[in-house]
């Protein structure tokens, strides 16, 4: 009795032994349909900003709701994002007033598109 217990759990220890997983198929690759490729001021950057900060940030609202803060031309958005301001805020990084202020955080390819916009120097396109 002793051997047959044995043997089996042998059998059973090496049958676990030769389990494989396939990473394709544990982890499918997820196509977002985030486009970083394209990303310009006009066609990308300015929607996103007219859609989720012009509210309070726009030139006309800028000093009542947004603490002064302007992004609705290219110039006062620049200067946003090259003091840092504007990427530290949509992140909710700490140090930075998270934004939009009292709304949900933008979604993952938003933030994603301001940031590689500011990362390929901020071009007025």
């Amino acid at each position: 009795m002793k051997k047959i217990v044995l043997i089996l759990s042998l059998l059973v220890v090496g049958l676990q032994a030769c389990y494989y997983d396939n990473e394709e198929e544990l982890y499918p690759s997820v196509d977002t349909g985030c486009n970083l490729e394209n990303v310009t001021f006009s066609g990308t950057i300015s929607g996103i900003l007219s859609s989720r900060c012009l509210g309070c940030h726009g030139n006309a609202t800028a000093s009542s709701y947004g603490d002064g803060i302007k992004l609705e031309d290219y110039q006062d958005v620049k200067n946003a994002a090259d003091g840092g301001r504007l990427l530290g805020a949509v992140k909710h990084e700490q140090g930075y007033s998270k934004m939009p202020l009292g709304s949900a955080k933008m979604d993952d390819c938003k933030i994603s598109q301001i940031e590689a916009w500011i990362n390929a120097g901020s071009p007025n396109n």
